[in-house]
């Protein structure tokens, strides 16, 4: 691949990862309005995607692009989500999503050159534990909703959603022309 055909594929990592991340923050947002049962919501089995599309940006671009992402999925997720879904599941959510996608990124970085499963296995269960704190308390304290079991349900759900997310993850890295499949190698190459 050529300077130019390395450029493309960023700008078109960096395009995907954005619309994902707005798309995921909004349906996830509009979701978790939905229980399940008194220990999840139709967001616990949503949401998790995001902590997929982070580990993937990070892994192939690097932590730099993945922050860019999460920053304009911030961005783009809030933004419709004060649109279309209540206003302070929007603002918790907000807060929760930066705080905990820019943990992942830093856990992930730091695990990056072991085993390829535990950098984003590790992250994604940090992160979501913090995610889910900030979110619930946030979002549904002194509603009289059952938040606290709704967090525990949330929380169990994100570990699950982790362990199968795997799967795409390494599916997605696996099927990578053989330049970018190697650890950082369009950030390398941006450089």
């Amino acid at each position: 691949m050529t300077t130019s055909d390395t450029a493309a594929f960023s700008r078109t990592g960096l395009v995907a990862g954005m619309s994902a991340m707005g798309v995921v923050v909004l349906v996830s947002n509009i979701a978790v309005n939905f229980p399940i049962n008194d220990w999840l919501t139709w967001g616990a089995l949503i949401y998790p995607i995001a902590f997929l599309v982070t580990d993937l940006m990070n892994r192939i671009f690097g932590p730099a692009f993945a922050r860019k992402v999460v920053y304009a999925g911030f961005a783009l997720g809030v933004g419709l989500s004060l649109w279309f879904a209540d206003q302070r599941i929007a603002l918790a959510s907000g807060a929760a999503f930066l705080t905990a996608q820019l943990l992942d990124i830093w856990v992930f970085d730091r695990l990056r050159r072991q085993s390829w499963w535990k950098a984003p296995l590790a992250s994604s269960l940090l992160s979501s534990a913090l995610d889910t704190a900030l979110f619930f308390s946030l979002a549904f304290y002194a509603t009289g909703l059952p938040w606290v079991t709704w967090a525990i349900g949330d929380y169990g759900a994100k570990l699950a959603m982790a362990a199968a997310l795997l799967v795409p993850f390494r599916a997605f890295i696996a099927l990578l022309p053989q330049r970018f499949a190697r650890d950082g190698a369009v950030a390398d190459s941006t450089q």
